[in-house]
């Protein structure tokens, strides 16, 4: 018997990277042209924060709501579901993320943040999700097929939220833990992302604590200068 310390974390692994990556060329071709509208609906809800509006971080809160309990269905229950166990617990996290964004949007001190730079970096996060990282599967030796697309795959979903939230404010304490609590379920899941592409060996996950630590740093620099 090999001695614990032999072991890698690639070895606790419970499928090959291939098949990770096949579960969106599958999940891709399955709901295509999804990604074309949404591609149009993320690219709308830029342009709707950046000239602020009104209504329009509702509206991005609500369609964050369904794409987290899409995700949570279509993907983590429906496919990953099949090559780990842990999915099952994955979805039901991403479910209960769906409902927290629902609850907020229905909050009236619900409000557009006032600080300019919080709102360029919320904008900037969410324009990663919806343009930029589907670019990763090319730029990285994968085909067009396998792209992670925001509203269909969990990592740029979570990362859009990080921005639209990094866009929010509330003016109750009940909303704010709200807010609180949203922010930490989109960084946890961006954590186990990025440890399972990490064991992988994919040069992904730090884009993935990359943006997580952008989203941390600025909300920290708020909190100091609030």
């Amino acid at each position: 018997m090999s001695e614990w310390w032999t072991y890698r974390p690639a070895d606790f692994l419970m499928f090959a990277p291939g098949t990770w990556w096949r579960l969106f060329e599958l999940h891709n071709q399955a709901w295509w042209p999804a990604q074309v509208l949404l591609l149009f609906a993320g690219c709308a809800v830029v342009v709707g924060l950046w000239r602020a509006h009104r209504g329009s971080l509702r509206t991005a809160t609500v369609l964050l709501a369904l794409a987290w309990a899409f995700v949570a269905w279509a993907f983590l229950w429906q496919r990953y579901a099949a090559i780990n166990g842990s999915a099952t617990g994955f979805a039901w996290g991403f479910a209960a993320q769906s409902v927290g964004l629902l609850v907020l949007a229905t909050r009236p001190s619900l409000s557009l943040e006032a600080r300019p730079a919080r709102r360029r970096a919320g904008l900037g996060l969410l324009l990663w999700a919806v343009l930029a990282h589907p670019w990763l599967a090319p730029v990285l030796g994968r085909p067009w097929v396998q792209a992670e697309v925001f509203g269909l795959a969990p990592d740029p979903t979570a990362i859009a939220t990080l921005g639209v939230l990094l866009c929010a404010a509330a003016g109750t304490p009940a909303a704010r833990r709200l807010l609180r609590v949203l922010r930490a379920g989109a960084l946890l899941w961006l954590a186990v992302s990025a440890a399972t592409l990490g064991t992988m060996g994919s040069a992904q996950a730090w884009v993935l604590l990359g943006a997580a630590g952008v989203a941390v740093a600025v909300w920290g620099v708020s909190r100091t200068r609030a």
